[in-house]
């Protein structure tokens, strides 16, 4: 066996290393150390999970939630490199894996192996998400189903790691956060094996990537009403940024991106093979939406007392609180080829094309039919503007530029995929455009 320190790697190895512990709540929101009895925590920022329009169809329980705000710990619990061991069998790394110390072990052959001890970094906060239920997972995620919720059933095998990444926050200001690929075990250990894409870098330094990969794309413009999609990058385990490989688990990597960073940017988003998460910022957040203005655009728009134009009939969006259960029946329809806004009716079926397939009785256009749902996650609105616009195939109303930023941003699927998708259900978009203008009817009176 042969043990060799790397003074490349960081300082010497400290005897008295503190396990960074984890905090317990899933909205990590202790007072920090410099923050007065009473005051607000510093908050680092929130990751918003696409696909469940506010609320987990199950309901948001402890860290398991559609939505997660993180904010400076009470004690800094993160970890940077110290130092580079090259051992001689894989066995003698389970005796440096151990609770009390955080590494990361590369397997390179069945005869060689190098671990990269972590030592306590008084200057960040270590946030780790994943599947796993265990407690170094501050942020459990499950695999989300297109339209909405979660995959269900045993033959429902996941695709998200247990342990997928983790955040790390620097605990001074601007509070910079910074992903990072596979999140750390019961052990303290991440391991990448025989099999994992892995390398030594140029200034003789290990890095790897996890089996199905963190993907991040950072949008063009901040996420505002100017926002562009940007390109989708796959982040290493040591936090480089690379081009996608040629499928999602080739074992060849991508090339190394120098003028990108793993600093996340408000409307980040982060793909973890399975579930899309949205990165705000609090600077970010303070020019979204509120839910009190999404609920005064919702009376607003009822108050105007739109009608269908065939039956007469008033329509009104549901309120928030009754949930997306069947239609009542005062709930605006739409039909998504042409956004003509009606109240639900019986005629106009083409069975030879699907069951929600029916032509629109103002404009003959032939298409979904289906009813509306305001859009209900704040966070994932790029302005304030009124709820204008529907994606298509699913009904999700809201602003003009939120339904087009979306409609033109790929989200990854599978191993090879992209598509744009609904933000509130998930459901893959559909049509020309992705989204359409709806077009009410005001009161005959």
């Amino acid at each position: 066996m042969v043990l060799e320190g790397n003074p490349e790697v960081g300082s010497p190895r400290t005897s008295d290393l503190q396990r960074p512990g984890n905090q317990g709540s899933c909205v990590l929101s202790s007072p920090g150390e410099d923050a007065q009895p009473g005051e607000e925590p510093i908050k680092y920022g929130e990751l918003i999970v696409l696909g469940y329009n506010g609320c987990l169809s199950s309901g948001d329980k402890g860290r398991r939630r559609s939505r997660l705000a993180l904010s400076r710990r009470p004690h800094a619990n993160g970890v940077k490199p110290d130092v580079m061991h090259h051992i001689s069998t894989p066995l003698v790394s389970k005796a440096l894996s151990n609770r009390g110390q955080h590494s990361i072990s590369y397997t390179l052959s069945r005869s060689h192996s190098v671990i990269v001890e972590y030592t306590h970094d008084s200057d960040t906060d270590m946030f780790q998400i994943g599947r796993s239920t265990e407690n170094m997972i501050d942020f459990v995620v499950t695999d989300t189903s297109p339209g909405g919720g979660a995959a269900e059933g045993p033959s429902a095998q996941s695709t998200i790691s247990r342990y997928a990444c983790r955040i790390l926050c620097d605990r001074r200001p601007p509070y910079t956060a910074r992903i990072y690929a596979a999140g750390f075990d019961a052990s303290s250990n991440i391991f990448l094996g025989e099999r994992a894409a892995k390398w030594r870098t140029p200034d003789g330094l290990m890095d790897g990537l996890t089996t199905n990969g963190v993907l991040v794309m950072h949008p063009a413009g901040g996420f505002s009403e100017d926002s562009a999609p940007g390109v989708w990058r796959e982040i290493s385990v040591c936090g480089n940024v690379y081009t996608l490989r040629d499928s999602r688990s080739a074992q060849q990597r991508g090339k190394l991106v120098e003028s990108e960073s793993n600093v996340l940017q408000d409307g980040s988003l982060i793909d973890l093979c399975g579930a899309t998460l949205l990165w705000r910022t609090p600077a970010g957040l303070l020019r979204a939406p509120t839910l009190k203005q999404l609920e005064a655009q919702r009376q607003e728009a009822n108050a105007a007392r739109p009608q269908c134009p065939v039956g007469l009939s008033t329509l009104a969006f549901p309120s928030p609180a009754r949930g997306r259960t069947a239609p009542d029946k005062q709930q605006p329809w739409v039909y998504v080829r042409c956004g003509h806004v009606h109240g639900y009716h019986g005629w106009g079926c083409r069975r030879e094309r699907g069951p929600q397939e029916r032509e629109c009785p103002l404009c003959r256009l032939v298409g979904p039919y289906v009813p509306l749902w305001l859009g209900q996650e704040a966070g994932l609105c790029l302005d304030p503007g009124p709820p204008s616009h529907a994606f298509a195939p699913c009904g999700h109303v809201c602003s003009e530029k939120t339904a087009r930023y979306w409609a033109q941003t790929p989200l990854p699927h599978g191993t090879h995929a992209f598509h744009a998708a609904c933000p509130f259900c998930g459901a893959w978009l559909t049509g020309e455009h992705g989204c359409v203008r709806l077009i009410f009817q005001g009161p005959l009176d």
